[in-house]
């Protein structure tokens, strides 16, 4: 049974579907137009009845929130394709405390600047200025906490790559390459050679190849 996965578009499912292909898991993609509002039809809320993306449909299974949906493919297919959750217990503590990281300080931030940045013109709304020096002002002290992690191991849970990394990907790719905040990582030594290295996945290139960014 192949995976379908919905909103292939838009950021969050874009982390779902980097794991897939890391995990060597085949899928096909079903398009939601959020600028549409396609998310809040009746028939989407039987399936994800908050209205947001992604969602996974496998088999009679359906699974919603891109983290779980990585951890899920990421422990169901645990003998295939990159191991994404480390070797050990320790390992794997590590790889969960990163991922918690970058849902509640790393994303937040980023995902204001998205807002103001680049959804608002579209929306036709103001963009708020103060969130957006505020947005700027945290995301470098997160950043500033990375630099000195990576200066001790070449990815965020020890020197293997994980889903720690793995969940930078699809907001620190609005980060770094359509918000105009590409500095905030160039400055910092070791957390540029992190980004160059997770960003140039074949993995992640393919996904930017297939599916681009709605903005």
């Amino acid at each position: 049974m192949v995976v379908k996965v919905y909103g292939p578009a838009y950021a969050s499912p874009k982390r779902v579907l980097v794991c897939l292909i890391e995990k060597q898991v085949e899928f096909e993609t079903v398009d939601v137009d959020l600028f549409k509002g396609e998310h809040k039809e009746p028939e989407f809320l039987k399936l994800q009845p908050f209205g947001v993306l992604p969602v996974i449909q496998d088999g009679d299974y359906t699974l919603y929130e891109s983290r779980a949906i990585i951890r899920y493919y990421a422990e169901k297919y645990r003998d295939q394709g990159t191991e994404l959750l480390g070797k050990t217990i320790e390992e794997r503590g590590l790889v969960e405390q990163w991922l918690e990281v970058e849902a509640y300080n790393f994303q937040p931030p980023i995902y204001k600047l998205v807002e103001n940045i680049l959804f608002a013109p579209i929306l036709g709304v103001p963009s708020d200025a103060k969130a957006v020096q505020e947005s700027d002002e945290k995301i470098a002290k997160v950043l500033d906490i990375y630099e000195e992690r990576l200066s001790k191991a070449k990815y965020l849970a020890g020197d293997f790559f994980s889903l720690a990394d793995l969940s930078h990907l699809a907001f620190g790719h609005y980060l770094v390459n359509q918000t105009g905040r590409g500095n905030l990582v160039r400055e910092r030594k070791h957390v540029s050679a992190w980004w160059d290295d997770i960003s140039n996945r074949p993995s992640w290139k393919k996904v930017l190849d297939q599916h681009k960014y709605p903005v």
